[in-house]
């Protein structure tokens, strides 16, 4: 088998679900940093959602199992915590994902902000952050803990349509 180029690697990679958020792709979630050839062998530069995701051993399994399932033999996975991952590496694609899936997406740019005390306001809940329910679009909305289902999301409850529902934390 001819070897793959990166683009073919990279479409791979982009079918592979997160194992928390199977709707997502870990392409969509932004955690694929690089691929590139290096001599015979393929590096995958990944960076967790945070140093101490619990998804990140199986994520790697995943990343292996679908590259060596398409003839890649030699692999190296690198991981990579600099710069931190942020909720604003996700894709537009991702986000719309996630909404669909009834999980409201981190609000664009909300994370970016480089400032440490806007930061950790934000991780405390002392913002006015409006999150708009995903099943209704409403904004009328409450935050009800700043902890879901994952560490990477707080949970929500909408006050029109009465549904709970996750937000994707914005890091």
């Amino acid at each position: 088998m001819a070897a793959a180029s990166v683009e073919q690697i990279w479409g791979w990679l982009s079918e592979v679900p997160d194992p928390e958020i199977p709707v997502i792709s870990l392409t969509d979630l932004g955690i694929i940093r690089g691929v590139e050839w290096q001599g015979d062998t393929v590096v995958v530069t990944v960076t967790p959602t945070y140093s101490g995701c619990p998804a990140t051993s199986m994520i790697n399994l995943d990343i292996e199992a679908a590259l060596r399932g398409r003839g890649v033999e030699k692999l190296r996975l690198e991981r990579r915590l600099s710069p931190a991952w942020t909720s604003d590496w996700v894709t537009e694609a991702g986000r719309e994902k996630l909404r669909a899936y009834g999980i409201a997406p981190p609000i664009d740019g909300t994370a970016a902000d480089g400032q440490l005390a806007g930061r950790i306001a934000r991780l405390s809940g002392s913002t006015n952050l409006t999150v708009a329910c995903p099943r209704c679009g409403s904004t009328n909305t409450e935050k009800i803990s700043q902890f879901g289902s994952t560490p990477c999301k707080a949970s929500y409850r909408c006050k029109d349509c009465l549904e709970p529902f996750d937000y994707f934390k914005c890091i």
